[in-house]
């Protein structure tokens, strides 16, 4: 299967820089924004999930209408919805996009979010829950007759779902850095999403979750996901001045609407220390990975940058592809025109490279990202 990329879904034009809190639903720029995505051609959008924000199924399913070949991948807390319940919705948005719905299960990676909707379990008890959550929806997908089920986490008697998905079956994500979501993706998911880390570190990432499908028996492995954040400009010195303005925005005065997104404190789930001990190590690692912007969110999702031109990030993107991945997730500070740029700048310089070397061509290379002399990133990246 070709590579392809993933963007994330917005609602309204509220964005990390400029935040609009209390904005509801703008239909007109969910169509726009969806449009623009499948226009420039991202293959996912992902509808995240927040125990406050909007139904990503019912913004999933009003995407589909407005789009072509654009895969809603839905972000879904086990918690929320009986796995019975989920696994109709999906083969529902399924079947109503034509055969092009996902899910990305998210275990959780905050109790206190947890507690906001009921959920106080442990860790280890939710990826527990999440690997029974999955076999479950993969079973109500698959079966022609009635079943029961009792489990740990759930028991019911004689359910059958009337419909299937277009496929049979829809893919299921899971993601995470720790051992546990190492063992339950590697086993179960069809996709395992990791967040942007130096090439070492992500090499060391994707031989866990590939050990764990081993262990569990797989002749096959999840494809792997991986997220940035780009900043691009036509050159390297605007590219840095960019990052720096954005930079500037993240670190500005403390507000309402901030200190809910990026709550103070060193942050329980193991993904978002991992970033901030990342960015502990230094600024600038790699081609072009840049981390003061996950330190400035408190290492709050997917929060690691690349930083220069389009070939430069295009360059650093490959790098990666060149581990392991399969998927590449992007999104930037300013949502539609971010989206608007990569489609038109970044998208088809990665895939003219992987078209140049599927035809027996040898790779084209650019340099590393350099911080333009006197900037407070050049000794950083020396």
């Amino acid at each position: 299967m070709p590579v392809q990329f993933i963007s994330a879904s917005y609602v309204n034009d509220s964005t990390e820089l400029h935040p609009r809190p209390g904005q509801g639903i703008d239909p007109a720029f969910v169509t726009r924004y969806a449009r623009t995505l499948d226009d420039y051609g991202f293959d996912y959008t992902l509808l995240p999930y927040g125990s406050g924000g909007f139904d990503p199924f019912t913004v999933g399913a009003a995407i589909s209408q407005h789009t072509e070949r654009l895969r809603p991948l839905i972000a879904l807390r086990p918690n929320t919805l009986y796995p019975t319940v989920a696994a109709k919705a999906l083969a529902t948005l399924d079947q109503l996009s034509g055969g092009r719905a996902t899910v990305h299960i998210i275990s959780g990676g905050s109790a206190h979010e947890q507690a906001r909707e009921g959920d106080r379990l442990g860790k280890s008890e939710r990826y527990a829950r999440s690997a029974e959550y999955i076999e479950i929806l993969r079973k109500v997908w698959a079966s022609e007759e009635p079943f029961d089920h009792a489990g740990a986490y759930y028991s019911f008697e004689d359910f059958r779902a009337d419909f299937r998905p277009a496929a049979g079956r829809i893919p299921v994500s899971v993601g995470g850095s720790s051992a546990d979501a190492y063992r339950v993706g590697g086993a179960l998911g069809d996709i395992f999403g990791l967040w942007g880390e130096p090439l070492a570190e992500t090499r060391q990432q994707i031989d866990a979750v590939h050990e764990q499908a081993a262990l569990a028996g797989r002749a096959d492995r999840p494809r792997i996901w991986v997220t940035f954040r780009p900043i691009i400009a036509p050159t390297e010195e605007l590219a840095w001045e960019k990052a720096h303005r954005v930079l500037g925005a993240l670190r500005g005065p403390a507000t309402e609407a901030k200190a809910l997104r990026w709550p103070a404190g060193r942050p329980e789930n193991t993904g978002s220390r991992r970033l901030l001990d990342l960015a502990d190590r230094g600024e600038l690692h790699d081609r072009a990975l840049w981390t003061p912007v996950a330190a400035a969110t408190n290492g709050r999702g997917a929060s690691t940058a690349l930083v220069g031109t389009p070939e430069t990030v295009a360059a650093a993107i490959l790098d990666y592809i060149d581990l392991g991945a399969e998927l590449i997730s992007i999104r930037g500070y300013d949502n539609l025109n971010d989206a608007v740029d990569y489609g038109r700048h970044l998208l088809p310089l990665v895939r003219q490279e992987l078209a140049r070397r599927e035809a027996g061509r040898p790779r084209t290379d650019h340099g590393p990202a350099v911080p333009p002399p006197g900037s407070p990133y050049a000794t950083a990246a020396a």
